[in-house]
Order: structure tokens, then sequence, then C-alpha cells
């Protein structure tokens, strides 16, 4: 049986209407309501589309939850779930997509294109529109539209799995080349770390104060110097990231500065790695704070707490949806990839909560930044991939 064609002229239409909507995280109201717009258009019941209230337990709560669809089968088979995230980047906001050759970027230079991840929603849609059209059996799909992945996987952290039900294969659209297959990702923590140290005239009594921006400075010296900052290998241990990305404190050139407070974060395929990379990175402030004291020796003090925003997952070369997306792409000629990512993705997640996903590029390129592309070619082919993923001709 031959793949169905997809209009490939309403699909970038699809899009490039996506991409237009203003969306950042938190802010997603307006691009569901679109979404919704077109499910319904193609015929899908309003009745089997809700939000959960993921937004509510949000440490920024948000105009709404996750988008979620339910599609009965027609014929029995394994239910499949397909899922993207709605919101995009500040630097996407007032987007103006525009077809330049066999790309699409947006008009205005100062703002990004918003593909990610718009275009991987407009692969959701535009594979249903064309399932729906096309009469042919289906099984049981899920559609899963996140919020807030852009700050923290919020969305996909805070959803109610239970509004699923149970899922057999599961397909997270985002970024990436139309072949290449994420079968893994590493795991991420945020580091809060708050130094006191003690007030003083920096001019007539400095001596009587404990610099907090000494401490923070000893520490990351400390850390840089031992190699637990920027690529972290440690033989016997094992691989991962850390950084101290934010630093804030003092108020005047004349004053010893009492606070500082610093964010940072360590990643690792290696959950224990990771922990051991934030134990470290906590021992180098408490030592500093510990040896800057006053003239009188009163020490600074250290205050450190981290929040895993994501733990490490790998999938089996042999598990149904790795399978299944391979068998897909070579339907269209294209040889799949695997690769494992350094970033935290909606997969991460969406596997805590028991569902295996392969995350499958839809064509974006140069994400967050005013170059951000969308290569056609790609984007067609994802969407032919998520076609044949839920017609189950593989």
């Amino acid at each position: 049986m031959s793949p169905t064609v997809i209009d490939t002229d309403t699909a970038l239409r699809r899009f490039t209407s996506l991409a237009a909507i203003d969306g950042i995280s938190g802010k997603e109201r307006a691009v569901m309501s679109q979404i919704i717009t077109m499910l319904t258009a193609a015929g899908i019941d309003e009745l089997a589309i809700r939000f959960d209230d993921a937004n509510t337990r949000s440490h920024i709560g948000g105009e709404v939850g996750n988008l979620i669809v339910d599609l009965p089968g027609t014929i029995d088979g394994p239910t499949t779930l397909l899922s993207a995230h709605a919101d995009t980047v500040p630097v996407c906001v007032g987007s103006s997509p525009l077809v330049d050759g066999d790309e699409v970027k947006s008009a205005r230079e100062t703002t990004g294109l918003g593909a990610d991840d718009r275009s991987g929603c407009a692969v959701i849609i535009t594979a249903v529109t064309e399932l729906l059209r096309s009469g042919r059996p289906h099984p049981p799909l899920k559609l899963l539209f996140f919020i807030q992945e852009e700050i923290g996987l919020s969305g996909s952290r805070h959803l109610d799995a239970s509004l699923l039900g149970r899922i057999d294969r599961a397909f997270n659209f985002d970024g990436g080349k139309a072949e290449q297959l994420v079968v893994g990702a590493t795991g991420g923590e945020r580091i809060t770390i708050t130094l006191h140290g003690v007030a003083a005239h920096a001019g007539v009594a400095p001596q009587t104060g404990a610099s907090a921006i000494v401490m923070a400075a000893r520490a990351i010296h400390s850390l840089d110097r031992e190699g637990w900052l920027g690529l972290v290998e440690k033989p016997g241990l094992g691989v991962g990231t850390a950084n101290v990305g934010v630093i804030s404190g003092g108020d005047a050139t004349n004053v010893i500065t009492p606070l500082v407070t610093l964010r940072g974060e360590a990643r690792s395929h290696d959950p224990a790695m990771r922990q051991r990379i934030v134990e470290e990175i906590g021992k180098a402030f408490r030592t500093a704070a510990a040896s800057v004291t006053t003239d009188s020796a009163k020490p600074g003090q250290a205050e450190i707490s981290s929040t895993v925003d994501y733990e490490a997952f790998a999938l089996e070369a042999d598990h149904p949806s790795v399978v299944a997306a391979e068998s897909a792409l070579r339907a269209l000629g294209r040889e799949p990839f695997h690769t494992i990512s350094d970033g935290g993705l909606d997969a991460n997640w969406l596997f805590r909560h028991g569902i295996p996903a392969v995350t499958l590029g839809c064509g974006q390129s140069k994400i967050h930044t005013v170059d951000e592309r969308l290569v056609l070619a790609d984007y067609f082919a994802a969407c032919e991939v998520a076609l044949r993923l839920i017609e189950h001709r593989v």
C-alpha cells in the first residue's frame, strides 16, 4: 500500500499560521485555541479535546494546561501518542514567517521563527487531518500538546498522565533532521546558592566585614581548578556538565557585600554522577563561605538547595516505538540515526510518567536565535512519518 501523500501547501500554511502566534511559556492560550480550531475543522469532536491542570502546579502558573485529544480507534491496535510543545522562547515574539526558497524564516530580523516547536504541532495536526480526510482505519490515538517546555519542561513535568490512559507507542516531535531519533537524554538539576557575609564600610573598616562576593569567587575558582565546572570528566566516577550561570548581589561600592545569590546547574546521563557534581558544588561553596571571616573570626555561611528538572532516560533499540519510527522513515527512503541528547526533552518526563517516547526531528534549525529556520523537506517528511505511524502501517 503506497503512502498517503500530504497536501504540502496546506501543511505549510498550517505551520506559518501557528508560528505567527505569540505564545511564550505560560501564555499559550492563543496558540492552543488555534490548534483546537484546526483539529475541529479536521473533524475531531470538541468533546474529545480537553486541558489538564498542569498550569496550576507550575511555578509560573499560566493561562492553560496541557491540551489532550482522544481519538478512539476504528480498528484494534496499539494506542499511539503524538506529542509536541506549543510554547516558544521570547525571541520569537513578533515572528512573521516567510518562505525563503526551501526554508521558512522570520521576515523580521529581530525575531526568531518559532519553528521550535510550532513545527511539531503542525506535523501532528497535518497527520491527523490527512488521516481523517482519507478515511483510513486507525487504532486508538492520543494527541498531546505541552505547555511550558522552554522553562524547564514544566508542562510535561506536571502532566496529568491519568487522562491519557495506557499508551503502547509514543512519538514526540521536536528539533532536528527528520531522520534523527532521540532515544535518550541527560538528567538535569538546578542549584541555588545563597551566601551570607557581614556588611561593613569598605573604606572605613573593611576588616570588620566578610564579603559574600569573595566567597563566591573562591568557590568558583576552586570548582574550576578541580574540574567540577564546564565539562566534568572524572575517571572512575563518570561524565557530566556543570555551570554557574547567574550571580546577583551588592548595592554599593563602599559596602562589603553581605549577600550574594547564585544559580547553576548540573547534568549527567548518570544520576549518581549528577548528584556527585551537585555535592561537590555544595562543598566548594560551604568551604569558601567558612574561609572568609571578619577580624573577629565570624565566618560566612552558605545555603544550598537543588531541584531535579528531569531524570535521564534511554530506550532500548528494540523498543516498539523505536522500531516503528525506523520503519516509517525507511519507507520514505530516509535512513534513521539514533542520538542521545545532552539537553532535556518532554520525553524525559513522559518516561517518568511511564510513557517511553522517541523524539523525532521535524526540520528545525538554529533554534532560539533570530536565524532560526524550518527546513521544508524535513518538515514535510516528518508529516509523512507521523501519518504512517498513526495509520499503523508500521
